[in-house]
């Protein structure tokens, strides 16, 4: 059997906690998957997901990019503040 494929856990946990949750959650439910698909012997059922977690990753990394830049520009326009008045 070729060698197991990445399972890119480790950068789905870091998108999920500091760039996009709503899409770092898939990321994380495929990378959990590859290793126990490998086990079983479903290597393309492994790979599938590690694909899949790849991208799920990399699309909460872009999203979280780009909100964060978005809410930079809106705080230095002054369009949004960081004051509250209470």
């Amino acid at each position: 059997m070729p060698p197991m494929p990445p399972t890119y856990l480790w950068q789905s946990i870091v998108v999920l906690l500091l760039c996009c949750w709503p899409f770092g959650i898939p990321a994380v439910v495929f990378a959990a998957q590859v290793s126990s698909k490998y086990n079983r012997g479903d290597y393309n059922g492994a790979l599938a997901a590690s694909g899949k977690a790849k991208m799920w990753a990399i699309i909460a990394l872009v999203c979280g990019l780009i909100g964060g830049a978005l809410y930079a520009m809106l705080m230095a326009t002054g369009a949004i503040s960081s004051y509250s008045y209470y």
